[in-house]
């Protein structure tokens, strides 16, 4: 049976493999088509590689894909990221927030909350909560203001810290170069009221370019009680003060009210989907982002840069927080609803990274040496358990000044990290790197009310070591076989370091979860009609943090290690270019983005259940880790016309590290199953200057889930979305 399965997989990228968009012009009209024109259609969305360095960041030796989104098919509208990440092997989508104003991924059997176990970055600086403490990034751009996503597997911990996951980078798009002003304008409209506005302006003028968008959108939602209304803005500034020294500032701003239909039990899920049983829960992250940046080209070998930025922001929810189960009805007494609760979290990082490259020839090749220093502070202030009002729309006062809980957290970092290529002959790159992390975190507040409520002020600080080396070999002109270790760290969260109860304890030697990410893969392209990356992986998770029962209390401490391997395999064809040279019958594509996952716990350090299987967690799959991931899909363009079909196919998981089968009554843990869901989508430009776009989400309207949540915001399961549609129309001047 494996073996039939393994087959049908290989036969399914050789044969449902991705396409290269070509040019689709008539050669008689070759003359009236611009370059820009021309290179969108060869490379509309296609997955690129990172260069062996950008920015003075080594990427040689590691996987990488970069997501060109300037002509993407999928609904940029609402930032639908399991159309946007389509051609990336292995990328685990939460799907449970249609508004598309939080992105949670995954890979390799991590956890895809809020993208926490990837370091989350805007145009190459921090944008998430705290990346030490409490690593979920609340902010995500709007796709349509993007020009790329960069993304690098584990090995990416060298140059950025933390976490498991690597690097996901976005990258806003800039002024254009050979106007002093030019306007963009995207508005598109679609089910459950949804009404997206994005309009941006930038140019160049002499020494000066800039960019600047405001993007809107709004929506009633696809299930009850699901309505948002969003708001960003974005301004940078670029100046070129000398041939060798360049500045450059940027600002965002976000700010953002969903309403949080909760969550429903299996039952309700399985009655319908689009049901909500609250009305009366919100969320709101208000979010401020700025940087400064200045690069210095010391010389033709030796360049520097200099990056400040830092990070304002809040989460703020109400709501009435009970299980599922139990109705948020009128109080007969007051008759009045009851007081909901109010969680705040005011968020306060300020950072700069300090990144130097140069060039040196040893041995008759040339080489490069890239590193950088890096400072740190992050400060939460969390207040959570207070007593609101019995209102149902967003309202965040008090009827009571004391929250039940009041907790405050500083994180201090120190960083170094170095990292050479070294080219050895032709053909073969070796880069060994290493980093090295001083952490402190300090927490002080009260857990509870009560006389004994209070936490002892902490103090934590250690010091980690990470290393790793990498390899790529020139097979040909055109493809590459690269390997990579390299040793990751996760910090120990600030939830994770705070009792919830009075019966709970600390583990005061609690450990950050370290261990290592490896792979090994072959990549490139062959005859200009082919392009491939494969590769296997391994990632060891060690320290896992969990609760035992100890003595009557629950004790907080590692409590063991999993291990996650498999493959990851994209392999696209352009079909015209496999049969002729010729393009004036457009371009047929074809793509297949593949990955195998076996995520297990492999040890269990709790020798009080380690022997009761009913309870030992060893050989267990890891929560939220599907056992495959696979997305096909194909392309047609013809001139102006675009049109693209994609089938993404995920298998089931369990929610718990038991691996409870079926669901308990309230809904938050079982297994939930695995689904396949179908997007279709068009465009087609006109006049150079105008595009139009419409697509359908959800083709078949499946219905699945996702998610299951504990808390907030659930608790209970999280429908995904059923059949949306969207219609769009763009314009450049």
């Amino acid at each position: 049976m494996k073996k039939t399965y393994l087959k049908l997989i290989i036969i399914s990228h050789l044969l449902a493999s991705s396409m290269v968009y070509s040019q689709t012009i008539d050669s008689s009209k070759v003359v009236n088509l611009s370059e820009v024109e021309i290179k969108n259609q060869q490379k509309v969305n296609d997955p690129k590689r990172m260069p062996d360095i950008k920015d003075n960041v080594i990427y040689a030796g590691k996987k990488s894909e970069i997501i060109d989104l300037s002509t993407s098919n999928a609904d940029l509208s609402t930032n639908n990221t399991r159309q946007v990440f389509g051609k990336i092997p292995g990328v685990s989508v939460w799907e449970n927030d249609g508004s598309g104003i939080q992105v949670g991924i995954a890979t390799r059997g991590l956890n895809p909350n809020r993208s926490w176990e990837f370091n989350v970055r805007q145009n190459g600086y921090d944008v998430s909560s705290e990346i030490f403490g409490y690593p979920e990034a609340y902010y995500s751009p709007p796709m349509e203001a993007l020009s790329k996503i960069e993304l690098v597997r584990g090995a990416a911990s060298l140059q950025f810290g933390p976490q498991f996951g690597g690097l996901l980078n976005y990258e806003i798009k800039k002024g254009n170069p050979n106007k002093p002003v030019s306007v963009e304008t995207q508005q598109t409209v679609g089910s459950y009221g949804l009404f997206n506005s994005y309009n941006a302006v930038g140019g160049t003028y002499k020494k000066l370019s800039y960019y600047s968008f405001f993007h809107h959108r709004t929506a009633d939602g696809w299930r009850h009680n699901s309505g948002y209304n969003t708001y960003t803005g974005y301004f940078s500034a670029n100046y070129q003060l000398t041939s060798k020294i360049y500045l450059q500032a940027e600002y965002t701003h976000m700010d953002y009210k969903s309403q949080q239909p909760g969550g429903l039990t299996d039952a309700q899920f399985k009655d319908n989907s689009r049901q909500s049983l609250r009305e009366r829960n919100w969320f709101g992250t208000p979010w401020h982002v700025m940087s400064l940046l200045l690069k210095y080209e010391i010389s033709s070998k030796v360049s520097l840069q200099l990056k400040s930025f830092a990070t304002i922001g809040e989460r703020n929810s109400v709501g009435f927080v009970g299980i599922i189960t139990t109705k948020d009805t009128i109080n007969a007494t007051t008759r009045d609803y009851n007081p909901r609760q109010i969680d705040r979290d005011y968020y306060k990082n300020i950072g700069s990274e300090a990144r130097i490259a140069a060039k040196y020839n040893l041995f008759g090749n040339e080489n490069c040496l890239a590193g950088g220093l890096r400072i740190y502070n992050g400060n939460t202030k969390r207040y959570q358990q207070g007593k609101g009002s019995s209102d149902s729309n967003f309202d965040l006062s008090l009827t009571n000044p004391n929250y039940g809980r009041a907790l405050e957290y500083n994180t201090v970092n120190f960083a170094a990290f170095a990292e050479n290529i070294f080219n050895i002959g032709k053909r073969l790159k070796v880069v060994p790197g290493v980093r090295l992390e001083w952490i402190e975190n300090t927490s002080k507040g009260y857990f509870n009310l009560t006389t004994n409520g209070g936490i002892k002020p902490d103090k934590r600080t250690r010091t980690i070591v990470l290393y790793g080396l990498g390899t790529e070999f020139l097979v040909s002109p055109t493809t590459n076989v690269y390997a990579n270790y390299s040793v990751s760290y996760r910090p120990v969260t600030f939830s994770e370091l705070t009792p919830l109860a009075t019966t709970e304890i600390i583990d005061q030697n609690l450990k950050d979860a370290t261990g290592f990410n490896a792979d090994l893969g072959y990549r490139g392209s062959f005859k200009n009609f082919i392009q491939f990356d494969v590769s296997l992986f391994y990632l060891h998770y060690g320290n896992r943090i969990g609760n035992i029962s100890q003595n009557g209390n629950l004790f907080r401490t590692n409590i063991g290690t999993s291990v996650s391997l498999g493959l990851e395999s994209y392999i696209e064809i352009d079909v015209i270019k496999m049969i002729t040279d010729k393009s004036k019958y457009g371009s047929v594509g074809i793509f297949a983005a593949n990955s195998l996952i076996d995520a297990k716990y492999v040890s269990w350090n709790n020798p009080a259940i380690a022997n009761n299987p009913k309870t030992s967690i060893e050989d267990k799959r890891v929560e939220n880790a599907p056992q495959y991931i696979h997305r096909f899909g194909a392309n047609y363009y013809y001139k102006g016309l675009s049109a693209s079909v994609q089938l993404s196919s995920v298998g089931d998981v369990f929610t718990d590290a038991i691996n409870t089968e079926t669901a308990n009554a309230i809904g938050t843990i079982g297994k939930l199953n695995g689904y396949q869901v179908w997007d279709v989508s068009a465009s087609y430009r006109f006049f150079e200057k105008y595009i139009i776009k419409a697509g359908l989400n959800n083709l078949t309207d499946a219905t699945y889930a996702t998610r299951r949540a504990t808390g907030y915001p659930g608790p209970g399961i999280l429908p995904a979305n059923g059949r949306t549609f969207f219609v769009s129309f763009g314009a450049n001047f």
